[in-house]
């Protein structure tokens, strides 16, 4: 028998092609807007693109307007970020949209990855993307094929605008330009020509933490008085973290300095930012512009954090009892524990950390907050009439460690000696690059010159530490003696300024008695 063909004609729209075989009927039509940055040019384009498309869409007759979905001042490198994008995507898939329209390829995205992934999902629904710039329907046959080009030229164009703006940063860098992101930075604000300019109002609040920190408090009881002042964090928060008053009191630019490049974006299209650990150079910018914090203050608070992190990280507590309180048996620290954590018994004590990690358990008792309250209470009043001559104690000290005059000569006479043997280096070196020497007595003369240097460079760094330690404990005896003189009439409760600031330990020992020891050495028993 013959073989025969029957026609079975079309009824719906087709699907690779922007006209119908008949008459459809009227799709719903979305737009889609983006710009890449909020200057003022960049606005006016945006505002134009989405009365533009609110007209084009409006008065087509076989159209049905249904929204312009917008992202303002995003990159299209990746879609995650970009929510008028993304609630536009849902609204197609779940069948409210049937047709897209946008600019051009670039607009819809830059990453070749997800534009090809967000119009093949949008085909599985039947929700069709027009390209206007460059004439593409994706329904077209050779639509995705197109499409799959612009987009890497796209992807590709992101990547040099990436690069140059990357080279950009590193020269700026390089010519010791600083730049911060004043929106979050407390104390300064873009002045003429870039460079920064000291906020006064904000300028106050970053002199205050640090001395409340060189007064013994710690970053997170700082961040409790800040939010309990209702002073704002410098995204303009009403709660203060540990962490941004920790990042205040190291950030070299309250000192006038600039570590530039600290971190660089590792991938143009995940914008992915990565602590620089030597991977790309770094530049050091001193007196770049107007410092809030005395250069030397900043060193003491360095320091005093140095210190504290030697003290084995207990210093970073959450309480102002955090690395004060010494067990009188082995003398580690007491910390905070917390009993019955999931009944109405609930409640913190303090105890030797050390207590039960050795086979002979340390004899001293727990205590809990109040009871140290109240001993500390009672010690202090007892002290009512040697208050005046601990006073006068602390100011002795205090000029005692002002003194620096010996420790800077030494100082001097020891970079003096590091000049010399430097240059006697250099010319070692000369003298062997221009005749001819015996180059084992060269090697011996060289090696006994560079151990010199190391020992003298030595000897230098200790001089200085000390110096700084010395100017570091002539702050805390200040800021000692300055709350006790605040205090010098009976405790009526407990004052958590003048025990940060006098009391360098609590010692408490396997009877309960506990010896407070302030910071001239007096030492006071409840």
């Amino acid at each position: 028998m013959a073989r025969t063909v029957t026609v079975i004609p079309a009824s719906v729209t087709s699907r690779f092609s922007s006209h119908a075989v008949s008459a459809p009927k009227r799709r719903r039509v979305a737009a889609y807007a983006r710009v890449s940055t909020d200057s003022e040019e960049q606005q006016t384009s945006y505002e134009a693109q989405v009365d533009y498309y609110t007209k084009y869409i409006k008065e087509r007759p076989d159209w049905i307007f249904v929204s312009v979905y917008t992202d303002e001042g995003i990159s299209a490198t990746n879609i995650r970020k970009r929510d008028g994008f993304n609630r536009m995507i849902a609204d197609a898939l779940s069948g409210k949209i049937d047709l897209i329209v946008t600019k051009s390829v670039s607009r819809f995205a830059r990453n070749t990855v997800d534009s090809l992934t967000a119009i093949r999902k949008l085909k599985e629904k039947n929700v069709e993307v027009y390209f206007e710039k460059e004439g593409i329907w994706t329904f077209d046959a050779k639509g995705e094929l197109l499409i799959t080009i612009m987009s890497s030229l796209a992807q590709e164009e992101s990547r040099s605008i990436s690069e140059n703006v990357t080279w950009g940063k590193r020269k700026s860098a390089a010519d010791g330009k600083v730049s911060v992101a004043y929106s979050r930075f407390l104390g300064y604000r873009k002045g003429e020509n870039g460079v920064m300019q000291v906020v006064p109002e904000e300028a106050a609040i970053v002199r205050q933490i640090y001395m409340l920190f060189l007064r013994g408090m710690t970053p997170h009881t700082i961040a409790a008085a800040l939010t309990e002042q209702g002073v704002p964090t410098p995204t303009k928060k009403k709660t203060w973290q540990p962490s941004t008053v920790l990042s205040i009191l190291t950030n070299e630019k309250y000192k006038g300095d600039a570590l530039l490049q600290k971190t660089f974006t590792t991938d143009f299209l995940t914008k992915k930012i990565k602590r620089n650990e030597g991977e790309v150079p770094q530049y050091y910018v001193e007196n770049s512009h107007e410092s809030i914090i005395d250069p030397e203050d900043f060193d003491f608070v360095q320091a005093e954090l140095a210190r504290r992190k030697a003290l084995g990280g207990s210093y970073r507590g959450t309480s102002c009892f955090s690395s004060k309180l010494v067990c009188g048996d082995c003398g580690g620290f007491y910390g905070s524990k917390v009993w019955h954590s999931t009944s109405k018994y609930r409640r913190t004590i303090w105890q030797c950390n050390r207590k039960f990690k050795n086979g002979d358990p340390c004899a001293t008792p727990h205590l809990t907050e109040d009871e140290i309250k109240e001993r500390f209470v009672t010690a202090w009043n007892t002290l009512k009439s040697a208050r005046e001559e601990t006073i006068a104690n602390c100011r002795l000290a205090i000029d005692a460690l002002c003194d620096h005059s010996a420790v800077e000569e030494a100082i001097r006479r020891k970079r003096g000696e590091i000049e010399v043997l430097t240059a006697l280096t250099k010319q070692h070196i000369e003298e062997n690059a221009r005749m001819q020497c015996n180059q084992e007595a060269y090697q011996k003369r060289y090696t006994e010159l560079l151990e010199k240097y190391r020992a003298l460079s030595a000897e230098l760094t200790d001089l200085e530490q000390q110096r700084t330690e010395r100017k570091l404990q002539a702050v805390r005896l200040t800021a000692c003696v300055d709350a006790m003189e605040q205090n010098k009439k009976t405790l009526d409760g407990f004052c958590e300024s003048l025990w940060s600031a006098a009391v360098e330990k609590a010692t408490v020992y396997s009877d309960g008695k506990i010896t407070f020891t302030l910071l001239d050495g007096t030492e006071i028993e409840a």
